[in-house]
């Protein structure tokens, strides 16, 4: 018989490697960074060992941040990033530093197209794309996305973390045959997680391989989502049978990077404004709090305003208006009741189109019939 999730994490451990991780975040800012420095250095050494190269994958200010602390303790790797996704002032602060430049694999608007919007998180975005693109395969894992019923493999359980919450549910869970047995609804467009795989993460492991190279990595567990859990099992460095990789700022918050940042006088892309220390102590940046692709909606729904379209609107309104009134951004976002209209005038698919932006030529709006609300 087959092991079951429960059996594996007994046999490995995982109860007691999660709370010893747990007791590393509560640890003051002067441990972490020792900790971070000694990951580091060992991930670096058993790499060598190895007959592995080591490189720094960089994208928004905690990367950078890992960027430059990697140099000042004398670890100085080759950095590289699909730098085109980022906005203009990370662009620069890039450029500055001396990171590669690689190109994505496909375009945004082609990868949306095909296989869905990035809304809410990636992990609930995952699962939205299973119950639209039903199988015999997946059957199971539908069944607990709905009820939260683990078949054998999951230890036979009820009430787990694989259910969506309700209100995703009631919007989403329609697209299975189950979920509609339920009064659930289907949206009218397609959601997927695949984006930053075509976009960021195969372009870079791509590079990788070509130069026998392994990455360290920007992620902390405080983030939370699907790579909480992983680096709380694995840590900090974990040398898999497919997988090598060094998150030395693993037990890092949000917080402790900001620290980081000011110590070492970071660079900080014009998009995140200032970090500045308010009455309270907290440390904060005076803009965004987090950066991606212009077109990401992951995390949106949690966000204040002014939020991610928010900001795109304020640099660069014909952008926004071609994700927001083109692509279907707009519909996506009414649908789970998230506001992104903006006073004054919109600018017209053709002014996008003149403007120069590269995905703007690719598509019209017909090109998204089934995708977006309106068609």
């Amino acid at each position: 018989m087959k092991e079951s999730v429960i059996e594996r994490n007994k046999r490995l451990g995982v109860e007691q490697k999660i709370a010893d991780f747990m007791s590393k975040q509560k640890q003051p800012y002067e441990f972490k960074i020792r900790y971070a420095e000694l990951r580091a250095r060992e991930f670096y050494d058993e790499c060598g060992r190895r007959g592995l190269n080591t490189h720094v994958s960089v994208g928004g200010l905690d990367s950078i941040t890992l960027l430059v602390f990697l140099r000042s303790i004398g670890i100085d790797v080759p950095a590289v990033s699909v730098s085109a996704l980022e906005d203009r002032s990370i662009q620069a602060v890039h450029k500055a530093l001396g990171v590669e430049k690689l190109k994505p694999l496909r375009s945004k608007v082609s990868v949306i197209r095909e296989f869905g919007f990035p809304v809410l998180s990636k992990e609930i975005a995952g699962k939205i794309m299973l119950l639209q693109n039903p199988s015999e395969k997946n059957k199971t894992v539908r069944h607990a996305i709905i009820t939260g019923e683990t078949g054998e493999y999951g230890g036979n359980r009820k009430d787990t973390r694989m259910k969506l919450t309700s209100k995703w549910l009631r919007l989403f869970g329609g697209a299975d045959a189950e979920g509609r047995e339920h009064g659930y609804q289907a949206a009218p467009f397609k959601v997927s997680d695949r984006c930053c795989y075509y976009l960021k993460e195969k372009p870079c492991d791509n590079w990788a391989k070509e130069h026998n190279s392994v990455p360290y990595l920007g992620l902390m567990a405080s983030e939370g989502g699907r790579r909480e859990k992983a680096l709380m099992m694995h840590g900090c460095n974990y040398f898999g049978e497919s997988t090598i990789r060094s998150a030395p700022f693993a037990i890092f918050d949000r917080q402790d990077v900001l620290r980081l940042a000011v110590d070492l006088d970071v660079p900080v892309p014009e998009i995140y404004g200032r970090i500045v220390r308010e009455p309270s102590g907290l440390l904060r940046t005076t803009k965004a709090q987090r950066t991606g692709c212009s077109m990401c909606g992951f995390g949106i729904h949690l966000d204040k305003r002014p939020h991610t379209f928010d900001l795109l609107y304020d640099r660069n309104p014909k952008e926004w208006d071609f994700w927001m009134n083109t692509v279907g951004w707009g519909d996506v976002l009414d649908y789970i009741g998230v506001e992104w209209r903006q006073d004054g005038r919109q600018q017209t698919l053709f002014d996008f189109v003149d403007s120069g932006y590269p995905d703007a030529k690719e598509m019209t709006k017909g090109d998204f019939c089934g995708c977006s609300m309106n068609g």
